[in-house]
């Protein structure tokens, strides 16, 4: 087997098989990060940089674990030195799936089957010019050539759907939609930054957002608002999860307590934390969304990177530290009528997750994120879930991703070591081939598809 050949990551001709069958299918992706204003504006990036690195923090931890300076990452140094700092590293990232998928971004898109190196640097940036001149890999052409039917994008409660009115008025397809994410709102442990916004939201919509109630009737608003324009889901980022029941009149002495600026215990803000939750719970029901939710992310850990650069800036961990049974208790048993998304980033908290959707039909698992969207995590994800819950249940891919160039490698990654995994239990003879098919074809397709009701 060579680098990146029609059977990689496929150890057997079943796993090739299975493969052939999915290779093509569309993409649905159910979270992204994409600016829906890079779509709409669809102008053609300048350089090879700009595509791989200007937004990509998986790329800028790697570069700094190579001990690259950061002016060359996220600095003042022109782009082309930053892609001349990436090309001599990147050999050392063999190992790590950025390393096949960046290779892979070049061969199918590019089609440059150069090795990424110092060596190369001048060739690959020089090739890759020449064909983005030609404006073959604008935004939108992109996302037709990779077959993309869906794209939800990540949008704070706050933020102005217009681009995403007036990039449906030019495209039918693929499909873009807003997720509503109300993390902001709950974060009430960052005083003044939370005040601010709740302030910002309150001027938004015409309320009072000094009490909780007029949080509440804000939050309803913003989410009318984000139907309105063909939301489908609300998404939640959250370190760990809290919910039990708590007292509206206990929230509301806490939320004025806040809100003037006093200090709150570890348990206030629980309590808060966890009568939002609800509340967004019961919105989200009303609405007849699905809920996300992306659990585990210490965020911000490294404090001199947060403080220089700000958020998503490649300063995050995952946390084993968290009770996702008793943090999630609550909230699942509240509501089984609601479809539940569970992602989580320890993968030591996938057995967790996976026995939770086994006891509740309304919960599905999320694709393997972040840390875990590796060929080794996406197969210890499927082969876990598959042993105790029900592999045909999985939902397929997302992206999670700032760059519509990865769309593809990411989602033939996933779909590749799918096919590998079921390929392997034809071959063991735990399961027929025709069962493999039709099991590979949903979760790599249509069981987004239905959930969507696309």
């Amino acid at each position: 087997m060579k680098f990146l050949d029609n059977r990689y990551l496929l150890e057997t001709k079943i796993a090739e098989e299975l493969f052939e069958r999915v290779k093509s299918l569309p993409i649905l992706d159910l979270h992204s990060h994409v600016d829906v204003k890079e779509v709409l504006e669809d102008k053609s990036p300048k350089d090879i940089w700009e595509i791989v690195g200007a937004t990509d923090h998986y790329v800028w931890e790697l570069m700094r674990r190579r001990g690259v300076s950061e002016d060359k990452i996220t600095g003042d140094a022109s782009n082309k030195e930053k892609w001349f700092a990436l090309a001599e590293v990147f050999p050392s990232f063999a190992g790590n799936p950025t390393y096949e998928w960046i290779h892979l971004d070049l061969k199918r898109r590019f089609g440059i089957k150069k090795l990424i190196s110092k060596e190369t640097a001048m060739e690959i940036w020089e090739e890759a010019s020449s064909i983005l001149k030609r404006g073959d890999l604008s935004p939108r052409r992109l996302l037709k050539e990779m077959k993309v039917e869906l794209m939800c994008t990540t949008d704070d409660t706050i933020d102005d759907l217009k681009n995403h009115e007036m990039i449906k008025k030019e495209m039918d397809s693929p499909i873009i939609l807003p997720t509503w994410r109300a993390d902001k709102a709950i974060e009430i442990e960052k005083k003044d930054k939370w005040k601010n916004y709740i302030e910002r939201l309150g001027e938004i919509t015409k309320e009072n957002t000094s009490r909780i109630s007029g949080l509440i009737s804000a939050l309803e608003k913003r989410q009318r608002y984000f139907k309105e324009h063909g939301c489908i889901s609300c998404d939640f980022g959250l370190e760990r999860p809290y919910s039990f029941p708590v007292r509206e009149k206990e929230v509301s002495l806490i939320y004025d307590k806040a809100y003037r600026g006093m200090e709150l215990t570890q348990e206030e803000v629980s309590k808060f934390k966890a009568f939002m939750l609800y509340e967004i719970g019961k919105i989200n029901k009303d609405a007849g969304w699905f809920i996300q939710l992306h659990i585990g992310a210490l965020r911000n850990y490294r404090g001199k990177l947060y403080k220089t650069l700000g958020a998503d800036s490649g300063g995050d961990i995952s946390t084993q530290n968290i009770d996702f049974a008793e943090g999630l208790r609550y909230f699942l048993n509240e509501f089984e009528d609601l479809i539940i998304v569970l992602y989580c980033l320890d993968p030591t908290h996938l057995p967790t997750i996976t026995t939770i959707a086994r006891a509740f039909p309304n919960v599905m698992i999320g694709a393997p994120w972040w840390f875990n969207d590796s060929p080794f995590g996406i197969e210890f994800h499927l082969n876990y879930t598959s042993s105790v819950d029900l592999l045909a249940n999985c939902l397929g891919m997302v992206s999670d991703s700032r760059k519509l160039l990865s769309y593809g490698s990411r989602i033939e990654v996933f779909r590749r070591t799918l096919c590998n995994v079921v390929g392997k239990m034809v071959e063991r003879g735990q399961i027929p081939f025709e069962v493999a098919l039709r099991i590979v074809e949903d979760v790599s397709y249509l069981n987004t598809k239905r959930l969507v009701k696309l």
